[in-house]
């Protein structure tokens, strides 16, 4: 999946700017002046104010990062300053410090960048602990659970056309999430599973014909598949006494054999 190159202004007010962009995208920190209003620019990262990027006097030094969170994956513009995030990741989230160091003094400007992880399609099951229910309800309706898996700061909602029927939001590190729903077999309403954050959302929308079947059907192809394997079973036994019926009644022919010849 490719990704348009996101630009954002880091704002010199007490109040920083937020951006919020996906994983995989490329993200340019603008500067905002000339050549000629600047001589030294620095670009420092999270809390501790590590220094990323340097453009002095036209050369331009980029600095590895912490382990080398940012190898190969900056770029800064000797003209403007600019400095291009090309792949950013989540571990890039955190707080971007601009200094800019001219004749008539210094600027310091600041934005916070929020990246979020690619969303999988939320998938759509049957609970299969239904079935095994006598009550009369797993007999009318049909019970489903909508999962997903090593997702972050996300919502996961069921919907009824465009209606919300429930949700469960998640801010922790790569957990599963799992919202249930019951549904009537014979529902033509349209229902979706929505995973989404922010800035963007993954749909599937359910199939009931193809999800749902009744308890009866189930438990029919059940105890078919049941009968099957026990009958394997009953064959493959009768099979392996006769095997040792056969080879006992073969080896007393050979020893009888053997007594009459040494008679």
């Amino acid at each position: 999946m490719v990704y348009e190159d996101a630009g954002v202004f880091c704002v010199e007010t007490d109040e920083i700017n937020s951006v919020s962009v996906m994983e995989g995208e490329s993200v340019t920190l603008n500067t905002d002046v000339n050549v000629t209003q600047r001589n030294k620019i620095l670009w420092k990262f999270g809390d501790r104010g590590l220094l990323i990027a340097l453009l002095d006097d036209n050369e331009v030094s980029l600095f590895n990062g912490t382990e080398g969170q940012f190898r190969d994956r900056l770029k800064l513009d000797h003209q403007t300053g600019s400095l291009t995030i090309r792949n950013i990741r989540t571990t890039d989230s955190g707080l971007y410090e601009l200094n800019i160091k001219g004749r008539t003094g210094e600027q310091v400007k600041k934005c916070n960048i929020t990246v979020y992880s690619h969303l999988f399609i939320p998938v759509i099951s049957r609970d299969s602990s239904q079935c095994s229910s006598s009550s009369s309800s797993s007999q009318q309706n049909c019970s489903l659970l909508c999962s997903v898996v090593n997702v972050s700061h996300v919502t996961l909602s069921w919907f009824k056309g465009n209606s919300l029927l429930s949700s469960i939001s998640e801010s922790d590190f790569s957990i599963s999430l799992s919202l249930p729903l019951e549904v009537e077999y014979q529902d033509n309403h349209n229902y979706s599973c929505v995973l989404n954050n922010p800035i963007r959302n993954q749909t599937t929308n359910l199939d009931i014909s193809e999800v749902c079947q009744p308890c009866s059907e189930i438990h029919c192809c059940g105890v078919t598949k049941a009968a099957i394997r026990l009958a394997i079973a009953v064959l493959v036994g009768v099979a392996a006494v006769a095997f040792v019926v056969y080879d006992i009644r073969s080896r007393n022919a050979n020893f009888f054999v053997l007594c009459k010849s040494a008679m």
